[in-house]
């Protein structure tokens, strides 16, 4: 796996090494040229404590967010293998060893420990706290990806890794998610282009579980094969999984990609959908894989961490009750999107016309409604802003490879979740009016 040459080198010199061998023997070294006015006190009472200037951010806050998370993993564990007791031919389960057979660099094939009872324990060192999984994917693609280097992000899906990929000198490249009654992910095409010229630049592949706008969560032979794939070629693993409390209708064996270790893999989530807070700027790396690729990554994301240093401690301190605040907040938006899904699938029935449906959503809080493709998207939504003040985002905006979809949130309370959805039963009919 080759590693960004951006990061420069991860090698000590002569000073940071003989520093580093006696920070390991537990002696704290002071420096005289240390610039730090918490240390001297001089904070002020507002910001009393001293700065660490942690690069992965403060050691107690990654503490309390590694035990929340083994905690979740935990739980998650016991519901999945009772969830595959009922399952003829169990998928890999959360917290038991589980050996694959994937190819190897030299077109061989070796077993490789996919998941193992680690994988439960969160080790805080393996966590990096910021402001956004917005920000991480930035840190990620400095960390993988020379200027011109390639990231491979979903289709559809939402714009925002080409988006930041433009900011980073980095070329996104699409593969594409399919529907066939579930949506799906062309693992074909894919082992294709990363044996072409082409795809000899890939660095990175972006996997969203679940996708945002198609609420597709990746299925467990997906999974498998992408990590099999990634391993082969040197790929890293971004996996955002900022929805991946919020099922709806899921298929069974869904599971975090978060401690997967057959290829390097980079989970993120944050307070942003947890606590469905936006302005709550808290998020987080969780690097796993096959140590000696770990160690590699965390040597160099420790580089690009150290340049920014963007957590601030008074965040940290209102981690614990942010932490606590999260399972109640869930069961309060899941209540809320679950109780809209099924009163959008009641309208559906009794809609007279039957000219728009939805698709079926795994996970998340976004529908995609689909309507006839000969009504134009442009022309739904601006009838929607005439008609009924209301506007919304059209399948085009998500790169959908056909007209006739539009997303749909399924946040809204109740009273204006409805008003939506008729607003929209309603234009669709006028709109086929004018053919």
């Amino acid at each position: 796996m080759r590693f960004s040459t951006r990061v420069g080198s991860t090698r000590l010199n002569p000073i940071a090494a003989a520093e580093a061998q006696v920070q390991d023997q537990g002696i704290l070294l002071p420096n005289v040229n240390d610039s730090n006015p918490t240390r001297h006190g001089l904070a002020p009472k507002l910001v009393p404590r001293v700065y660490t200037a942690d690069p992965r951010g403060p050691l107690a806050a990654r503490q309390n967010l590694a035990k929340f998370l083994t905690d979740r993993n935990e739980r998650e564990s016991l519901m999945f293998e009772s969830r595959q007791s009922d399952i003829e031919k169990p998928a890999v389960r959360l917290g038991k060893v589980h050996t694959t057979s994937v190819n190897d660099s030299e077109g061989g094939s070796q077993d490789v420990q996919e998941f193992g009872d680690a994988t439960l324990r969160v080790n805080p060192d393996s966590l990096y706290l910021l402001s956004s999984t917005s920000q991480a994917y930035s840190w990620l693609f400095k960390l993988m990806c020379d200027p011109g280097d390639i990231v491979l992000g979903p289709k559809p899906g939402y714009p925002l890794i080409e988006s930041i990929g433009r900011l980073e000198n980095v070329e996104t490249v699409e593969y594409q998610l399919r529907f066939d009654g579930s949506w799906f992910i062309d693992v074909a095409w894919l082992a294709e282009f990363l044996r072409s010229e082409q795809g000899q630049n890939a660095r990175a592949i972006v996997l969203i579980n679940p996708n945002n706008p198609t609420g597709s969560y990746i299925k467990p032979d997906e999974r498998i094969q992408l990590a099999g794939l990634c391993r082969e070629h040197g790929l890293a693993i971004i996996a955002d999984e900022v929805f991946f409390d919020y099922s709806l209708e899921p298929f069974p064996g869904n599971r975090r990609l978060a401690g997967q270790r057959t290829a390097l893999t980079f989970a993120l989530d944050g307070f942003s959908k947890l606590l469905a807070a936006p302005h709550a700027k808290v998020g987080w790396i969780q690097v796993s894989g096959p140590d000696d690729l770990v160690a590699q990554a965390q040597r160099r994301l420790d580089i690009i961490a150290d340049n920014y240093l963007p957590f601030s401690d008074i965040i940290a301190a209102a981690m614990p009750q942010l932490l606590a605040a999260v399972p109640e907040q869930l069961n309060v938006v899941k209540r809320r999107t679950q109780a809209n899904l099924n009163a959008l699938h009641c309208l559906l029935d009794a809609d007279k016309d039957g000219l728009v449906s939805v698709l079926r959503a795994e996970g998340g809080w976004n529908v995609l409604l689909r309507f006839p493709s000969v009504v134009d998207e442009n022309a739904l939504v601006l009838r929607l802003i005439e008609d009924f003040g209301l506007t919304g985002q059209p399948g085009y905006y998500f790169d959908m490879t056909d007209n006739g979809y539009l997303a749909v949130s399924l946040l809204p309370k109740k009273e204006t979740f409805e008003r939506n959805i008729r607003a929209i039963l309603a234009t669709v009919p006028r709109e086929l009016e004018e053919f």
